[in-house]
């Protein structure tokens, strides 16, 4: 485990050197050709903007991403299953206090964990994925998320999201208004004789813009595909069920829908790319995830088996690999937790009764995202349930089996 805590600590502080010498770099060179000698207000306005982003992650960088992602947090009454599986790995992965639970009003099957620490750390995922998975591929997904924050990766990625989202937008915003003055800018300088010096910033300013959004995508591809095997790993472990995540992953991958709240700054944090539809092929090489192909071969090649040190083997054996992903220290650490808290997987389902469970799901998960949108909720005494929209709030309903009338938003 420590070795996890320390190299995520280690790529944290990375993120923010690196952040703070592009943005300081662009910032002198904008200001510099903006207005000669105004390099130094430039910079120190950047540092300062670098600040503020660093404060806003360690502050409230998870309330971000959620509001970003339009992200609902929901308690136990909303969703009791989503809310059980959570406790459930919670208690097997060893975690000390359970993370909040939000959900996602979209067709897209996809999840992700946020959180400055394990203490203060949120599992989000989308009504798609309510939808579309049983318990035993929900648990797998759910573990996985909580593989990360048992890690450490949510401060991490976290701190990447923001702050290289951030300067990927801040980059946009140079560039546009360097072009809009560029014109007269450098009309007035060869009038003066200085044109030479300003095409030389001009260029610079060119070159540390189209290298900012680049470096901001070189960074996702370093920071996801380790964590995300590790998770995976993390999964088979908590759940003793690898085939679990292995169907989960399956299904997302069947889905024709994109996650509209989605894009480029957040999209690593999912456990799948939200941006397109991850199938076998060019999207495996292209995407900031490792290949959902692959992962799935991990899982299965695992036997049934559980635990990291086998899923360590599985990798090498699939990838050809002779390094694995899983420290020694944390193949050891977790085992014995694991198998004292592990939870029993269901047994199978034939077709008639996975499609009765997947209407039982889209039912809760619709009645959760009703609750969530302030409908009134009605048991009459025969049995029949009445779901009302706010604006109904103070009327009166009559019930359409027995009759019986009904105040809505007075408790029934």
């Amino acid at each position: 485990m420590w070795e996890l805590v320390r190299a995520n600590r280690q790529r944290s502080t990375m993120i923010m050197i690196v952040m703070v010498l592009l943005l300081g770099g662009l910032g002198y060179v904008f200001g510099e050709y903006v207005a000669e000698g105004a390099g130094l207000a430039g910079l120190f306005i950047a540092v300062c903007v670098w600040a503020i982003l660093a404060l806003i992650t360690f502050t409230s960088g998870d309330s971000v991403l959620l509001s970003l992602s339009k992200a609902r947090r929901i308690e136990k009454e909303h969703h009791p299953l989503l809310y059980n599986v959570v406790e459930e790995m919670c208690i097997a992965s060893g975690l000390a206090k359970m993370p909040a639970i939000y959900i996602i009003d979209d067709p897209a099957p996809n999840a992700f964990a946020v959180g400055r620490e394990p203490e203060r750390a949120s599992v989000a995922v989308t009504s798609g994925l309510l939808e579309t998975l049983n318990r035993d591929e929900l648990q797998g997904v759910v573990a996985h998320e909580l593989g990360h924050i048992k890690n450490r990766d949510v401060l991490y990625m976290t701190t990447l999201t923001i702050m290289v989202g951030s300067i990927a937008l801040l980059a946009g915003v140079a560039r546009r208004m360097l072009f809009v003055r560029g014109g007269s800018r450098r009309r007035t300088s060869a009038d003066r004789g200085g044109g030479q010096g300003e095409v030389i910033i001009l260029a610079v300013a060119v070159v540390l813009m189209i290298l900012a959004p680049i470096i901001a995508q070189l960074l996702y591809f370093a920071a996801s595909r380790r964590r995300e095997y590790l998770a995976d790993g993390c999964s088979a472990l908590f759940t003793r069920y690898p085939e679990g995540l292995a169907s989960a992953l399956e299904k997302i991958s069947r889905s024709t829908h994109r996650l509209a709240s989605a894009n480029a700054a957040t999209a690593p944090m999912f456990l799948v790319n939200p941006l397109k539809v991850t199938k076998v092929g060019l999207s495996d090489l292209t995407s900031t995830h490792p290949p959902i192909s692959q992962r799935i071969k991990i899982l299965r090649a695992m036997g049934g088996e559980a635990g990291l040190t086998r899923y360590d083997q599985a990798f090498r054996q699939v990838t050809g690999r002779p390094v694995g992903v899983v420290p020694r220290s944390h193949q050891d650490g977790l085992a014995a937790k694991a198998r004292a808290a592990s939870v029993t997987p269901e047994v199978a389902h034939g077709a008639a009764a996975e499609a009765a469970d997947r209407r039982q799901r889209v039912r809760t998960t619709t009645d959760a995202l009703w609750q969530l949108n302030g409908y009134d909720f009605v048991t009459c005494d025969c049995g029949t349930q009445i779901k009302a929209p706010p604006a109904y709030k103070g009327q009166t309903i009559a019930c359409p089996h027995c009759g019986r009338v009904h105040m809505l938003g007075m408790g029934g």
